[in-house]
């Protein structure tokens, strides 16, 4: 038997206005349409920006459904509307914010195992990293490089 260890690694920013120009304004596209999520249930508002290569922002907000778990999560929204309207196009960056209508979300909310595992999907087609930043509704803000921080021991069509 061995062990073997595992390390992800992060940055992590103060405020909105430590971020770079260009993921301030995805992030706060990502709280604009957070604001606009479809979550009577859960009263758990999640809102995703995504910046192509092609110069395009996608943005997703969670939708929920009675006949749970029939609703999709933002990032998968975002994700999937991404992947058909721009198949060729490659996924940069990520920007993912969480508030609750109940308390206050300050540490930051990463994206769920199943919306990691879209990700790393089309992290693995395009063949090159996508950088995740994640949030609460105030407080700091994680950077991840790539999805591989998120879920180290990926499943991929080469186990299939």
């Amino acid at each position: 038997m061995k062990e073997i260890s595992v390390t992800s690694s992060f940055l992590v920013f103060d405020t909105l206005k430590e971020l770079p120009d260009d993921i301030q304004n995805l992030m706060n596209e990502a709280i604009a349409i957070r604001k606009k999520a479809y979550a009577p249930y859960s009263k758990f508002r999640v809102g995703t920006a995504l910046l192509l290569d092609n110069g395009k922002i996608i943005l997703g907000s969670n939708q929920e459904n009675a006949a749970y778990p029939s609703g999709l999560c933002a990032e998968r929204v975002a994700i999937f509307h991404a992947g058909s309207v721009y198949p060729e196009a490659k996924i940069l960056k990520i920007a993912i914010t969480a508030a609750s209508d109940t308390n206050q979300t300050q540490a930051p909310i990463p994206p769920c195992g199943s919306c990691r595992q879209s990700i790393a999907e089309y992290e693995i087609k395009q063949e090159t990293p996508i950088e995740i930043y994640f949030m609460g509704e105030v407080g700091v803000i994680y950077q991840s490089a790539s999805l591989k921080n998120l879920l180290p021991f990926m499943f991929d069509k080469k186990f299939l």
